[in-house]
C-alpha cells in the first residue's frame, strides 16, 4: 500500500505531470521541533546543524534546502529571518563588545561600565532563550513547540535584540577603533553619556509594550554614570581629582600650585576640543529586517561631530546634564582644597555627608525610590535628621530572634529602597544608630563555647562586611547560621600542632638518661622547648591580635555560578548598592517612567549643589573671620580710592611740588622712603601689617601705554602741547602701587585687580592734584586782593567754576565711588555662596568704580572722561597763569598774554561744561547708569549751566580768541 503523497507533494504533480525534477532532497526534510531547538541555540549564541554563523558575512544564516512538510520554502525562511536577525544582533553586540573590552589600552571605566551594562543585558536577554529552551524540552510530551508559538513568545526578545544592537552602535564612537585618529576618554564619556541621556529622553513616554526598551536604556545611563559620580564624590567631598583616565570634563594644571596666586584662574579648566568636522567621528551600522545584516556607509557628520559644533572651534567637553553646574563643582573642590590647605579639620567634608553614604549610594537610593515607587525622598536626605524617622516609618518594629536568623534578616518594608538605605547604612558601621536603636532591635554579644567573643553589636557588623578579609563577607549567612563551628574556626584554638608520640624515638636517643628523659615524656609543640614562657606569651598576644584582625582565616568562602562579585566585594569606599541596584532595575518592571532630567535632578544634582553650598559657607566663613576678607579690602579702599586722608597725604604733597618744580618722578627709592615716611607718621598707619607692604614703583614707559594697548581711553589734559608730559596733568601716570594681599586673599585682589585699582587711583590722583594747585592759586589771589579790577573778578570768577566742578566731581566720587560702591560690595559679600561668587562681586565692584571713575574702555566713558581731564588741565593751566601774575608779572605784555590765556581756559571750560551737562543729561544715559544723574545735578547746581528744559544758560561765546602763547607759561613755571 502506497504512502499518501504530501501536500508539497501533490503541487509538484500539478505541475510537472508526475516527473519528480522539483523534488527535495529527503536528507534536508525537518521538523518544527528540531528548528525551534535550532533557533533557541543559536539565540544563546551557538550555531547548530540548520542554522550558522557565517565568519565572512557577519551573520546567521539558514542552511541550504532545509524544509518542512507543511510550509512553503518562502514562509519557512520568512519566519526563520527574524530569529536569525535576532540573533545576529546579538552576536554582533557580543563581538563589538569584546573588541572595546580586549582593546589596547583598556577601555576607560566610562566605557567598561556601558560594556558591563550591555553585556549585562546581553546574558539577561539570552538567559531568556536558554530559558524557553528548558520548557520546550520539559513539554516535548505534552505539546509540539511552533516557529509561530516560539515567534510569539519570543518577541520581545527580538525586539530587545535589535534595540540593544542600536544602542551599541550608536553610543560608542567609531574613532575609539581608529588608530590614526584616536579619541580622547573625555570625549568618549561625553558621547555616551549624552546619548544616552538623549535616548533615554525619547523612550521616557512608554507606550504599550516598550517598557524594557526603558530599563535597558536606563540601567546602561546608571552604569555608565556611575564612575562618574564616583569621581565627582572624591572631587565635592575631599577635593582630589581622582581621575587616572582623564575622563572627567575638568583637568587639573599641575604647574599651579595652590599656593599661587593663579590658582583659582588657572589651576582646574574646562577640557575643550578642536573637532574637525571633515573627519568621521562615529559611524552607525544601520539595520533591516532583511534576509540579511549589512553595513550602510557612515555619515559624513555624526555622533560626536554633530553634538559639538562647527570647525576648529575650542569647545567644552561636559555632559549635558552638567553644564549647568559645572563651574560649580569646580569651585567646591577647589574651594574644599582651599580650606585643607589651610591645615582645617575635616568639618567640611563630613558635614557635607548625608549619613556617611557616598554620592553613588544616594543616587542608588533615590533613584529606586522614585523608579519603583514614586517616593521622593531627596527631601529627607537633604536634612539629615530625617533620615531616621524615614527608616522608622517604612520598617517594621518588630523584634528579630536571634536563634537561626542573622543580623541582615531583619522585618522591612516591601519597598526595595528602604532595604537598600538599611543594609547600607549597615555595612557602613551605622546600623547601631539606624538598624538596632531606630528600630528598637537589640543586639547581643556572640556566645562560644561558654567563652565570649570580643564582638559586641559593631563587631557583628564588621564580621559581616570586613573588605580586608572577603572570606567573612562572601560566609556572613553561613556564619551566622553556624555558630557552633566559630571555636573549631578560630586561630588561637588550632593555632599550634599537636604533641608528637615520640616516646619510642625518645628513648632511643637518650639511651635510658635520667635527666632528660623524665623532663619531656613528648614533644608537645604548645610548650615549645625551643623558646621560654615570655617568648611564648608574647607569640599567643600576636596570634590574638592576628584573630581580631583576620577572625577565620582558614574559612573557604562559598559561591554560586551566577553571584555577581560586585555585590560581594565594594569598589573603593562604595558598598554593594549599586550592583544591588543595576539588578532591581532589570527585573522589576517600572512604576514611573520620569525624564532624565527629573531623575538627574532628584537623584544627583540637587545633592551635589547641597555639597557645594555646605563647602561654600565654610569658605565663605573663613574668608570674613581667619582671612580677615573685608579688613583687607578696606585697605585696598584707603589706599586705591584715597580713603584715609592722613595715609598719602605728606607723600602726595611732596610728590605735587616735586611736579610743580619741574623735578622728575624716576627715583624709585626716594619714592618708597618718602611713602615709607608718609605711613609711618601717619594717624592711619595700623590700616597696614607692615609699613612696606605697599610700594610704588615708576614705569619707565609710562604706564598709560599699558592701558592704551587694552583699549583703555587716553585722556588728554588739554588739546595745547605746551606743557610736558611728565609735568602735566597726567604726570602721575607713571607712578604704580602695589599692596601685598596675604595668601589666599590675593585670590580675590590678584594682580589684574591692582591693576584696576591703580587706573582708578590715577584718575582720583588728577582730581586731587586740580583740588591742590586751585587751593594755592586762591592763597595766591587772596594775598593780591589790593588791585581790585574787572579782569582780578574775571579771574576770580573762573576760579571758582573749576574749584565748583572740582568739588562738586571730588563729592561725586567720595559718595558715589567710596561710599556707595562700598556698601553694595558689603550686601554682595553678604549673600554670596561660594568663592566664585565672591571674586564675581568684587569683580563687579571693581567694574563699578571704574566706571564711575570713567576708567573703562568704552566709547561714551572715553567721551566723558576726556572732556573731565581737560578741564581737570584747565585747573593747572589757571595755576600757571596765577603763578606768572604772582611771581612778577607786573610787564604789560606779560599780563596781556595772561588774560588772553585766561580766556582760553574759560572758552575751553565751557565748551567741556556745555558737552558734559548735554550728554549727562541725555535720557537714556541717565536711565541706564543712575550715577550720571547724581553727577550732572553736583555739576550743574542751581541750574547754573542748563535749564530745566535742557537749554545752556551760559553758552561759550565764539568770540574768544585762544591764546598762542603756551610756552611763557610753561617756561615760568619752572
Amino acid at each position: 500500500m502506497e504512502a499518501p503523497q504530501s501536500l508539497i507533494g501533490k503541487l509538484y504533480n500539478s505541475y510537472s505531470d508526475g516527473l519528480h525534477f522539483a523534488k527535495p532532497i529527503s536528507s534536508l526534510r525537518t521538523n518544527e521541533f528540531d528548528l525551534v531547538r535550532n533557533v533557541l541555540q543559536i539565540l544563546q549564541g551557538f550555531s547548530s546543524t540548520m542554522l550558522y554563523w557565517d565568519e565572512l558575512g557577519h551573520r546567521f544564516r539558514v542552511r541550504s534546502g532545509i524544509y518542512v512538510s507543511h510550509l512553503s520554502h518562502t514562509s519557512l525562511y520568512h519566519v526563520l529571518n527574524q530569529f536569525t536577525y535576532a540573533a545576529t544582533c546579538l552576536k554582533m553586540v557580543e563581538s563589538r563588545i569584546q573588541e572595546v573590552e580586549k582593546s589596547v589600552p583598556p577601555p576607560p571605566p566610562t566605557l567598561r561600565a556601558f560594556c558591563c551594562s550591555i553585556s549585562t543585558w546581553l546574558t539577561w536577554l539570552r538567559n531568556g532563550a536558554l530559558k524557553e529552551e528548558m520548557k520546550v524540552v520539559d513539554s516535548c510530551s505534552l505539546t509540539t513547540p511552533t516557529l509561530l508559538g516560539l515567534s510569539s513568545s519570543l518577541s520581545s526578545l527580538c525586539a530587545g535584540a535589535e534595540f540593544l544592537f542600536q544602542v551599541v552602535q550608536e553610543a560608542i564612537p567609531q574613532a575609539y577603533d581608529e588608530t590614526d585618529s584616536p579619541i580622547s576618554a573625555t570625549a568618549i564619556a561625553v558621547h555616551i553619556l549624552n546619548y544616552l541621556y538623549k535616548k533615554l529622553t525619547e523612550v521616557c513616554l512608554v507606550q504599550g509594550g516598550e517598557e524594557d526598551a526603558y530599563r535597558m536604556i536606563l540601567h546602561a545611563f546608571v552604569s555608565t554614570l556611575l564612575p562618574y559620580i564616583e569621581g565627582l564624590d572624591s572631587w565635592l567631598y575631599e577635593g582630589i581629582l581622582d581621575d587616572p583616565f582623564e575622563e572627567m570634563f575638568f583637568h587639573a594644571n599641575k604647574r599651579i600650585a595652590v599656593e599661587e596666586s593663579e590658582f583659582w584662574e588657572k589651576s582646574y579648566l574646562l577640557r575643550s576640543a578642536k573637532l574637525d568636522t571633515g573627519r568621521v567621528t562615529n559611524s552607525l551600522l544601520s539595520i533591516k529586517q532583511t534576509n540579511d545584516v549589512s553595513r550602510k556607509e557612515p555619515n559624513d557628520v555624526s555622533g560626536l561631530a554633530k553634538e559639538k559644533g562647527a570647525n576648529g572651534r575650542d569647545l567644552d567637553l561636559c555632559p549635558l546634564f552638567m553644564k549647568e553646574i559645572a563651574r560649580d563643582i569646580i569651585s567646591a573642590g577647589k574651594s574644599l582644597q582651599l580650606v585643607q590647605h589651610t591645615r582645617m579639620t575635616s568639618s567640611v567634608s563630613a558635614s557635607g555627608r548625608i549619613a556617611g553614604l557616598s554620592l553613588s549610594e544616594i543616587f542608588c537610593v533615590t533613584l529606586s525610590a522614585l523608579i519603583g515607587y514614586g517616593d521622593h525622598i531627596s527631601e529627607y536626605f537633604l536634612k539629615e535628621k530625617k533620615i531616621v524617622p524615614l527608616v522608622k516609618s517604612f520598617t517594621g518594629r518588630q523584634k528579630v530572634e536571634r536563634s537561626n536568623e542573622s543580623f541582615q534578616e531583619m522585618t522591612c518594608s516591601d519597598k526595595e529602597w528602604c532595604k537598600f538605605l538599611v543594609d547600607t547604612m549597615a555595612q557602613k558601621g551605622k546600623a547601631n544608630h539606624i538598624s538596632c536603636h531606630a528600630l528598637g532591635e537589640e543586639v547581643d554579644s556572640f556566645v562560644v563555647e561558654g567563652d565570649k567573643l570580643a564582638l559586641d553589636g559593631n563587631d557583628i557588623l564588621s564580621l559581616g562586611f570586613r573588605p580586608e578579609n572577603p572570606a567573612i563577607t562572601t560566609s556572613q549567612n553561613f556564619l551566622h547560621a553556624n555558630r557552633d563551628a566559630w571555636g573549631p574556626l578560630n586561630l588561637s584554638r588550632e593555632f599550634f600542632l599537636p604533641p608528637l608520640n615520640d616516646e619510642g624515638l625518645r628513648q632511643a636517643i637518650f639511651n635510658g638518661s635520667a635527666g632528660s628523659f623524665v623532663a619531656t615524656k613528648s614533644t608537645n609543640y604548645t610548650f615549645g622547648f625551643q623558646f621560654g614562657e615570655s617568648e611564648r606569651d608574647r607569640l599567643k598576644e600576636d596570634v590574638t591580635f592576628l584573630e581580631e584582625l583576620f577572625p577565620f582565616p582558614t574559612l573557604l568562602p562559598p559561591f554560586q555560578e551566577d553571584d555577581h562579585v560586585s555585590e560581594v566585594f565594594p569598589f573603593q569606599e562604595n558598598s554593594t548598592l549599586p550592583s544591588r541596584t543595576l539588578n532591581w532595575i532589570g527585573r522589576v518592571e517600572p512604576r514611573n517612567t520620569p525624564l532624565p532630567t527629573v531623575i538627574l535632578q532628584e537623584c544627583l544634582i540637587v545633592f551635589i549643589k547641597k555639597q557645594a553650598d555646605c563647602i561654600g559657607r565654610n569658605i565663605l566663613s573663613k574668608l570674613l573671620s581667619e582671612w580677615r576678607l573685608l579688613e583687607e579690602l578696606e585697605v585696598l579702599r584707603a589706599i586705591y580710592l584715597l580713603g584715609s586722608g592722613d595715609l598719602l597725604q605728606h607723600f602726595l604733597t611732596v610728590v605735587f611740588n616735586k611736579l610743580d618744580k619741574g623735578e622728575s618722578l624716576d627715583d624709585d627709592f626716594e619714592l618708597n622712603t618718602t611713602l615709607q615716611e608718609s605711613i609711618r607718621y601717619s594717624a592711619d598707619a595700623a590700616l597696614l601689617s607692615t609699613p612696606d607692604s605697599l610700594v610704588v614703583s615708576v614705569t619707565r614707559n609710562n604706564a598709560t601705554i599699558e592701558d592704551d594697548q587694552r583699549g583703555m581711553p587716553l585722556p588728554t589734559s588739554t588739546p595745547r602741547k605746551s606743557r610736558g608730559q611728565n609735568f602735566g596733568i597726567d604726570g602721575l601716570d607713571s607712578l604704580m602701587f602695589t599692596y601685598k594681599v596675604p595668601w589666599p586673599l590675593e585670590l580675590i585682589a590678584n594682580t589684574e585687580a591692582i591693576k584696576k585699582y591703580n587706573q582708578v587711583m590715577r584718575f582720583l590722583l588728577k582730581v586731587r592734584r586740580a583740588k591742590f594747585v586751585l587751593d594755592k592759586a586762591r592763597r595766591w589771589m587772596w594775598k593780591d586782593r589790593s588791585s581790585a579790577s574787572i579782569n582780578r573778578k574775571h579771574h576770580w570768577l573762573l576760579e571758582q567754576k573749576l574749584l565748583h566742578f572740582v568739588d562738586a566731581f571730588h563729592h561725586y566720587v567720595m559718595d558715589r565711588v567710596y561710599h556707595s560702591a562700598w556698601g553694595e560690595l558689603c550686601e554682595g559679600l553678604a549673600a554670596a555662596r561660594s568663592l566664585d561668587e565672591v571674586i564675581e562681586i568684587h569683580e563687579a565692584y571693581l567694574m563699578s568704580i571704574q566706571r564711575q571713575c570713567f576708567a573703562v574702555p568704552e566709547k561714551l566713558w572715553a567721551l566723558i572722561a576726556s572732556r573731565i581731564n581737560s578741564i581737570l588741565g584747565l585747573a593747572l593751566d589757571f595755576y600757571s597763569v596765577q603763578q606768572t601774575l604772582s611771581s612778577g608779572g607786573a610787564v604789560s605784555a606779560i599780563k596781556a598774554r595772561c588774560e588772553m590765556e585766561i580766556n582760553r581756559i574759560e572758552k575751553q571750560f565751557d565748551d567741556c561744561i556745555a558737552f558734559l551737562v548735554r550728554i549727562l543729561s541725555f535720557k537714556l544715559n541717565v536711565g541706564q547708569f543712575p550715577h550720571l544723574a547724581d553727577l550732572v545735578t553736583r555739576i550743574n547746581y542751581n541750574h547754573f549751566y542748563m535749564s530745566h528744559n535742557g537749554s545752556l544758560i551760559n553758552a561759550p561765546g565764539s568770540n574768544a580768541v585762544p591764546s598762542k602763547s603756551g610756552k611763557l607759561f610753561a617756561g615760568q613755571r619752572d
